[in-house]
């Protein structure tokens, strides 16, 4: 490790994690520095641990702006995310960061009273069965919604009744496959049947992973389920012995989840962010890692990789050619079109709606009715909507194409012709969901045990344990934690 200046105490001493009073970690000594290419929220969760715990890093962002596809839009009283809304509940580290930035009396729970989401089916909105956990019922509430469900046939609803009973066979398939991946498709017809699969687990990891179930990895998706087919054999029955209540299933910011960005910016010494500074180049010089930019080259002791992975590839090939085949493959793309209303209008009851994989019945992936997912979206009588297309060839239409077109498909699936917004917001996410594909925790563990071959680098974000911003943030804390003790 290279000497340079403890800029805490301006010293050179014997490296030690001495606590000082005001409770922040100080790293004493040839103090380390520590490099972080990508300003999404993983590269800048890690700069914040990192500046926290007294580690100088310097944060590299080839865009204008940090927080990747965290962004809010805050105007005449609507507040309106341009990425992501919310994050799982049950899942802690997002909560933690946004009490620990005094954030906390800001976090908000869904209208979980008002929680109904819908599927596109034949023209209509046909209401997703109460009380499910994914494609799961739980309890006996679940089992009744379902069974008066609208959306499946007899003969899905007899796989519903039959699959407790059927928990021995599919134990034993589980035993004989521990260390078999399979797609989510495979994985829920088994329990419940191919309409089922078809119906709801497409429709619903399309809207979080924007993926096909027929290629994502049940293993790196939907981990806890494939931990109750081992240790139970049927999904029901094993939900139901770990139901929890009275936990929300979605949190957010009531000024929106960009203020967990902004706070977090805003503590970092504005030397460390180099914004539009794009990395052309990593490369090993004897234990340190050079960073070269169009405007510089220097030298760091330890590197975390927060790019997508396509990027990352491209940085990593000439240290580890075989990364490129070991990186996630494929990534969807999403346009979000944002649209605000100053006047009230009728909606459905419930959180939105889902279009099922491959319908011809819409170009739309989903659409989410925000003021009746969250409160303050809106001022009194405002209604805010967000509708999601995945097609690739729509990229490089114009806005207020983008905007008609939303428009027109949601009058259409609503069947009244709305008004014209207020506010219309339109993004483009290229290339911004990694798809989990079978066989990806592998993919991720040999890639991983490679990296740790070439030094101090680490890789972290949505490419590698999961997209949620909660895992994002876990991750981050862990890199940084790591580089900051290595």
């Amino acid at each position: 490790m290279h000497p340079s200046l403890c800029h805490a105490c301006n010293n050179l001493r014997k490296v030690t994690t001495d606590t000082p009073p005001n409770g922040k970690a100080h790293y004493h000594g040839l103090v380390k520095k520590i490099a972080i290419i990508g300003g999404g929220i993983s590269g800048l969760t890690a700069a914040y641990r990192l500046h926290r715990l007294g580690v100088p890093c310097t944060l590299f962002e080839a865009g204008p702006r940090l927080g990747g596809i965290v962004e809010t839009h805050r105007e005449d009283g609507f507040v309106i995310e341009c990425g992501p809304d919310s994050w799982v509940a049950e899942k802690p580290w997002a909560r933690e960061l946004a009490v620990e930035l005094g954030l906390g009396d800001e976090i908000l729970s869904s209208n979980d009273h008002n929680r109904l989401t819908y599927v596109l089916q034949n023209g209509t909105l046909v209401p997703m069965p109460e009380h499910m956990r994914m494609m799961v019922p739980q309890g006996q509430p679940g089992m009744d919604a379902l069974l008066a469900s609208p959306l499946f046939t007899d003969e899905a609803k007899r796989a519903y009744l039959n699959e407790p009973s059927r928990a021995a066979e599919l134990k034993s398939y589980a035993a004989a496959h521990t260390h078999d991946d399979e797609s989510v498709a495979s994985f829920v017809a088994r329990h419940f049947g191919q309409e089922v699969a078809d119906k709801l687990a497409a429709p619903l990891l399309s809207g979080v992973f924007g993926g096909s179930i027929h290629k994502l990895s049940v293993n790196a998706v939907m981990a806890p389920f494939v931990a109750l087919e081992q240790e139970f054999g049927s999904l029901i029955t094993g939900l139901a012995s770990r139901q929890r209540k009275g936990v929300s299933l979605f949190a957010s910011l009531r000024s929106g989840l960009g203020s967990i960005v902004e706070r977090m910016a805003a503590t970092l010494p504005e030397k460390s962010i180099k914004l539009r500074e794009k990395v052309l180049e990593m490369e090993q010089k004897g234990p340190l890692w050079s960073i070269k930019t169009a405007h510089s080259e220097e030298l760091f002791d330890a590197l975390l990789l927060a790019t997508p992975p396509r990027q990352a590839a491209s940085l990593l090939a000439p240290v580890l050619p075989e990364s490129r085949h070991l990186l996630p493959q494929h990534a969807s793309s999403a346009i979000i079109i944002a649209l605000a209303f100053r006047d009230p209008f009728p909606l459905p009851h419930g959180f939105g709606f889902l279009v099922p994989e491959g319908s011809s019945e819409s170009r739309l992936l989903a659409a989410t009715f925000v003021d009746q997912k969250f409160p303050s979206r809106a001022p009194a009588n405002g209604r805010v909507l967000r509708a999601f297309f995945a097609d690739q060839d729509m990229m490089d239409l114009p806005d207020s194409v983008l905007v008609r077109l939303g428009l027109n498909e949601l009058s259409s699936i609503l069947g009244q012709p709305l008004p014209e917004p207020a506010i219309s917001l339109v993004r483009r996410w290229p290339d911004s969901l990694p798809q989990y594909e079978v066989g990806h925790r592998e993919r991720i563990a040999t890639l991983e045990a490679k990296v740790a071959t070439l030094g101090v680098l680490r890789l972290l974000g949505n490419g590698y344990h999961g997209v949620g911003l909660p895992d994002l943030v876990r991750q981050a804390d862990e890199a940084a934690q790591w580089a900051a003790s290595v």
